[in-house]
């Protein structure tokens, strides 16, 4: 997949673009101010060597990728796949499994939950909790996406799994299920200990997961409030929140270890992208990183919604009550994703299987419908019969030449 879109992104420019953060982005003072914006790159054009016209971003990160939210394609990767400490990324995965407790019910928004000596104690980024301390599931949450508060999490994580350690044994479990390959946690913090690594691929694939849940980014879009009754601030940690027009999220990290990293999420005229940087040296480059990722993003790529060829035909059906069957085919809900300005490129190619023998469920996929810009494959859907056909028995042949017969006389 991650090939396919790196050759439709080929295709898009007539000249290589290289993507630098401007020399001061790491001496900028931020101010809380309307008018204030996150640094961004700066693009130029430079023509590729031997006639090669490829994609090439220059980021102050150890390792980035940009990816589709809705269908997971890679628009862009650097070293996507290079075991790095995440810091609080991790964080993200912590919250994936909080989002599956609630939607089986194991845990309510309304739950109250009392702080634990351990979770007291975690050190790093908090909000002060002290033990005994009660709190609810809810005002946790919101200490987790906005403020990164370690307490707050392993908060929920014993909530949710009865101690820290067996929260993060779920959490390796959950990410096995998910194909995250080169990950291992140790922590469901993010605090750099030994054998706690994941890669930029890795969390997107995460990331992607959490924003299947609509709710999270009424917590991950928060750039301001309070708990405690209006005692504790909170400020979001990510400034893209505020800052960069579509921001859903997602989340931030920072250790000496780590560096500075963020998993940023966007959604405009409904493209979602998310973009993950691991890595910067400061807090300024990783937001100018991720941003410019999204940005080229958003340039290049557009969602387009996809309407099913008009005939699809007849399938055949040997020794069923119906010599042949109709088909439906219906497109990604979400649409797909092609480069700005090729919708008329695009073709839509059904490949159908000869005949189906009954007896045969509606709904049984009997071939795919490929979607195809300039050659290049960027989205699949199958087709499917749209009604069952019994098989033809040697009852149902009989009575349907008795009433054959009754009709003639």
């Amino acid at each position: 997949m991650k090939d396919t879109w790196r050759r439709a992104a080929a295709g898009l420019l007539s000249a290589a673009m290289m993507l630098s953060v401007p020399a001061a982005a790491e001496d900028t003072v931020w101010e809380e101010i309307p008018n204030a914006n996150i640094p961004a790159a700066v693009i130029q054009q430079e023509v590729a060597e031997a006639g090669e016209m490829q994609v090439q971003l220059s980021l102050p990160v150890k390792s980035a990728i940009l990816i589709d939210q809705n269908t997971g394609g890679v628009l862009y990767e650097m070293n996507a796949d290079e075991k790095l400490p995440p810091a609080s990324i991790t964080k993200i995965m912590s919250l994936l499994l909080i989002m599956e407790a609630l939607e089986s019910g194991k845990i309510a928004l309304e739950d109250t939950v009392t702080c634990s000596e351990v979770a007291a104690g975690f050190g790093g980024s908090q909000i002060w909790l002290k033990p005994g301390e009660e709190m609810t599931v809810d005002d946790l949450l919101k200490a987790v996406a906005v403020q990164s508060a370690n307490d707050a999490t392993v908060c929920l994580a014993e909530y949710v799994a009865g101690s820290e350690e067996a929260f993060v044994q779920m959490m390796n479990r959950r990410a096995a299920e998910l194909g995250m390959e080169n990950t291992h946690f140790a922590c469901c913090a993010g605090l750099d200990e030994a054998e706690h690594y994941t890669t930029a691929r890795d969390i997107a694939l995460m990331s992607r997961e959490l924003l299947r849940y609509p709710k999270i980014t009424e917590y991950t879009t928060i750039w301001m409030d309070t708990l405690r009754g209006g005692a504790t601030s909170l400020v979001n940690t990510n400034r893209l929140v505020r800052f960069y027009q579509g921001a859903t999220g997602l989340k931030t990290g920072t250790t000496s270890k780590a560096g500075c990293c963020l998993s940023a999420s966007a959604s405009r005229d409904g493209l979602g992208l998310i973009a993950v940087v691991l890595g910067a040296e400061n807090s300024d480059k990783r937001f100018s990183a991720a941003r410019a990722l999204l940005d080229w993003g958003f340039a290049n790529y557009a969602a387009v919604t996809v309407t099913p060829p008009e005939d699809l035909g007849l399938l055949p059906v040997t020794r069923g009550t119906a010599s042949a069957v109709e088909l439906t085919a219906t497109p990604p809900a979400e649409g797909i994703v092609i480069p700005k300005g090729q919708q008329e490129a695009l073709v839509q190619t059904v490949e159908l299987q000869e005949s189906l023998e009954a007896p045969v469920a509606a709904g049984t996929e009997v071939g795919t419908v490929t979607v195809t810009v300039d050659g290049v494959a960027v989205a699949a859907y199958p087709v499917v019969t749209a009604a069952a056909v019994d098989r033809m028995t040697f009852g149902r042949a009989f009575s349907r030449l008795g009433g054959r017969l009754l009709a003639m006389g």
